[in-house]
């Protein structure tokens, strides 16, 4: 099957990706995701596939897991793994409305990472179309959390990824348009400083300030940071009136490292930071982690069956290890052979500049079909 066949279209991808885009569903907001999920679902029933809604956990929306018609169905095969969670709040359409300038589109997660789980819909129709039959059954696993590091539907991403011979993650592509075959480990901490309270206006010296203490100890946090792991603080919350000293204040850090015993060693050095001084407590707690994946020979034979498709469509496609987690972490760190950053190419994630170069809507799904139909 020739990908160059299909008759791709970047115009009409974009106009179908439009109503995803402008379902905003912030991953904390279950009810705004869970009508995200509705909207892919109803696209995978008009291409017949058979569907199941799974429950949510922990106060997350829940999953959509559907495996396309095949003769092979319920075999080993290909899965399609996805998240349709963001970071973007409700009514960030107000502020970075879907608006086309010339060759790019912006809006809320059209890169990470709406538009390339649109691709790889839109790769499955075309296939469909065109009357080509997969050589493997293909599933799609639709997840709801990866956003916050996937604590609810880590076990259900590893149970349904070892049911499958290969694993395909839409996710942007590198700013060169490489794919991931790699991603560093991750972990997450929970912060908690514990001071004592007083008035701030005629008891200053009395208090002991929680928030006094969790600002000395993001400096110190930071301070960490080596080209062999990293670490950040992004959230920061405490404090309830003005007029008294702070009795708690809680954040939430992030570490990095491109292996496993490096990041092993950034988690004994947050996990030591506990303890008390000066009447002001402070805990760190580990969070969700995301192992390191490292590509193996499975993985490496699928980069290069896809790198020569793209050639065959008239591009091509680097490959690299990646920060940045994604949900490829855990099937790669399986052993599953994975190919990650099969997406649209875009780049602003996570930002009010945000956005996809239109072109590579087509492109990138005439890479993916290609990668449906053949893989065996």
């Amino acid at each position: 099957m020739d990908p160059n066949a299909l008759p791709f279209d970047a115009d009409s991808m974009l106009a179908g990706l439009r109503p995803w885009v402008e379902c905003e569903s912030p991953t904390w907001d279950a009810p705004a995701v869970e009508r995200m999920l509705d909207l892919a679902a109803r696209d995978l029933a008009l291409m017949g596939a058979r569907l199941e809604r799974i429950a949510g956990r922990m106060g997350f929306a829940g999953c959509v897991r559907a495996q396309l018609a095949h003769a092979r169905a319920g075999q080993p095969g290909i899965l399609v793994l996805a998240h349709l969670d963001t970071v973007h709040p409700v009514r960030t359409l107000a502020r970075l409305p879907f608006r086309r300038d010339g060759a790019r589109c912006y809006g809320p997660a059209i890169c990470d990472m709406k538009g390339g789980t649109y691709l790889a819909f839109e790769a499955m129709r075309q296939l469909q179309r065109a009357g080509v039959a997969t050589r493997l059954p293909v599933s799609v696993l639709l997840t709801s959390d990866e956003e916050v590091g996937s604590p609810s539907t880590r076990d259900l991403i590893e149970a349904e990824a070892a049911r499958h011979r290969f694993v395909l993650v839409p996710e942007p592509a590198r700013p060169d348009g490489g794919v991931v075959t790699g991603r560093y480990a991750i972990a997450r901490f929970d912060l908690e400083a514990i001071g004592r309270p007083s008035h701030a206006g005629a008891r200053l010296a009395e208090g002991r300030s929680a928030i006094r203490e969790m600002a000395r100890q993001i400096l110190a946090i930071e301070a960490m940071t080596t080209e062999d792991c990293t670490f950040s603080v992004g959230v920061v919350r405490g404090g309830q009136w003005v007029n008294c000293v702070a009795t708690t204040c809680i954040g939430e850090a992030l570490s990095m490292a491109k292996r496993q015993p490096d990041l092993d060693a950034g988690v004994a050095r947050m996990l030591a930071l506990s303890g008390s001084a000066d009447g002001v407590g402070f805990t760190v707690t580990r969070g969700v982690t995301r192992p390191v994946w490292e590509p193996d020979d499975g993985c490496v034979a699928l980069y290069r069956h896809a790198a020569g498709i793209a050639e065959r469509i008239g591009f091509s496609i680097p490959s690299q290890s990646a920060g940045g987690g994604s949900d490829g972490n855990f099937t790669g760190a399986l052993g599953i052979p994975t190919l990650d950053g099969l997406g649209v190419q875009g780049a602003g994630a996570h930002t009010l500049e945000e956005h996809i170069v239109v072109d590579s809507l087509a492109r990138r799904g005439k890479l993916f079909a290609g990668l449906l139909a053949s893989l065996d």
